[in-house]
């Protein structure tokens, strides 16, 4: 919910697991969110990131490694 101002006032904004399009609930309290910074042609952090968020379910499938390579390898990031 947004005020008249523009700026969200919800106390709880859940997210979606990037792998599974599942929401992660409050509940799940192994899921985690990582920013993968985008680095320029030499190899400087430009201050551009993505972010990637992943439940409880697929850490404790032991696909975490798996699915930040592929979404960091298939997404457009320079």
């Amino acid at each position: 919910m947004q005020n008249e101002e523009g700026q969200n006032v919800d106390l709880y904004i859940p997210r979606k697991c990037s792998a599974t399009n599942r929401l992660i609930t409050s509940k799940d309290h192994a899921a985690v969110q990582i920013n993968i910074g985008h680095l320029d042609e030499y190899g400087i952090y430009n201050g551009h990131f993505t972010t990637f968020a992943l439940c409880g379910k697929v850490r404790a499938q032991a696909r975490l490694n798996l699915c930040v390579f592929s979404f960091f390898y298939s997404c457009s990031c320079s």
